[in-house]
């Protein structure tokens, strides 16, 4: 079983003595399922390559992101925030260092109570944008967020450290729906990381050899951590920051270096994401069962109470844990205010000269 997981996703050097070996990476295991992994997204992009607009693909291959402002109609905008205002919307939340983070999987009911939601993620643009990050047609799983920082007692945040969320190319997305400042711990990427270049596969050996030995625990699970000193010596230059306003789309690879960055007070994003990684080692962009219209739909809510029925059996840990009314939970702590009233950053700007 440790061996077929070689030709998987599984990428965690603690768990699996084979892919944690320091031998075989010294041998260049790690660097063969890297350079394959890549080879094989660059030869599913190509084909992807149509569902795109021509000056979107140039942004996402040089700087492995795409930022779109003014992503949604203003009034499909406003109905998905007074949907997210519903008392009746249950949640879940968990909690990283002084972090919380609620969630809420988009199922059938979202979809039918927000049609042009629906209507937006069935659509042929936005699935071809997202597949070709991606380098896949599955179906990515949607969930509507808020991340409260800074409100929690605890360790820091892991994900304020610069980080690849994986070996294989892989997509996440994030339609703001409340403004993000610049101290709102914005999303922060490195433009041009999701390129496997010689200097990063040399550092990706160095840290596959090592990462066991002296790694943080999320490095030795296979989410790779770099300081930001580091990174100059790849020939990558520090992170962009995404301080943007309310309805901007940002879509990226994971494999490139992302994080939150940190604030010095508590902080609020609310955020449709998106997450979309297959096993990087197949060559075809479709055959998806789990893409089927009927599961896909389902998937984020079926994953969910499968995870709770493992968790309860003891098989699996559920870091979810139900966390009661969404507007409750999410919209309270002090000195925030609904999404729906949030001021937009020509307003917060003025607020604070």
């Amino acid at each position: 079983m440790w061996i077929l997981a070689v030709l998987t996703g599984a990428k965690s050097f603690a768990d699996n003595p084979i892919l944690g070996s320091k031998r075989l990476n010294t041998a260049g295991l790690h660097v063969w399922r890297l350079r394959t992994a890549h080879a094989l997204a660059r030869w599913r992009r190509a084909r992807l390559a149509r569902g795109i607009p021509a000056q979107l693909k140039k942004q996402f291959d040089s700087d492995g992101y795409i930022v779109i402002r003014d992503f949604l109609s203003p009034e499909l905008f406003r109905s998905i925030q007074r949907e997210l205002l519903d008392p009746q919307l249950e949640c879940r939340s968990q909690q990283q260092g002084d972090t919380i983070t609620h969630r809420i999987p988009v199922g059938p009911r979202l979809r039918h109570r927000l049609p042009g939601l629906a209507k937006l993620l069935d659509s042929s643009p936005w699935k071809g944008l997202l597949a070709y990050v991606a380098s896949t047609r599955t179906e990515p799983l949607y969930y509507f967020q808020a991340i409260a920082g800074g409100v929690a007692e605890g360790l820091p945040d892991p994900q304020l450290e610069l980080h690849s969320d994986t070996f294989q190319p892989s997509m996440k997305a994030w339609l703001f729906l409340t403004d993000v400042p610049e101290d709102g711990r914005p999303l922060t990427y490195v433009a041009g990381s999701h390129r496997l270049t010689k200097s990063r596969i040399e550092w990706e050996k160095r840290r596959s050899i090592e990462v066991k030995e002296s790694g943080d625990r999320l490095s030795q699970r296979g989410s790779l951590r770099i300081s930001t000193d580091e990174l100059a010596a790849l020939g990558l230059p520090q992170p962009t920051y995404f301080d943007v306003p309310a309805n901007t789309l940002v879509v990226v690879d994971t494999c490139g270096f992302h994080a939150r960055a940190s604030s010095d007070r508590p902080t609020l994003r609310v955020e449709l994401w998106a997450f979309c990684r297959r096993s990087p080692f197949l060559p075809w962009t479709g055959l998806d069962l789990l893409s089927w219209r009927p599961i896909a739909v389902r998937r984020g809510e079926w994953l969910q109470t499968i995870v709770d029925w493992l968790d309860r059996r003891g098989w699996m840990r559920q870091h979810w844990r139900p966390a009661g009314r969404w507007p409750n939970n999410v919209f309270t702590f002090p000195g925030r205010r609904h999404p729906a009233e949030s001021p937009n950053q020509s307003e917060r700007k003025e607020m604070r000269g």
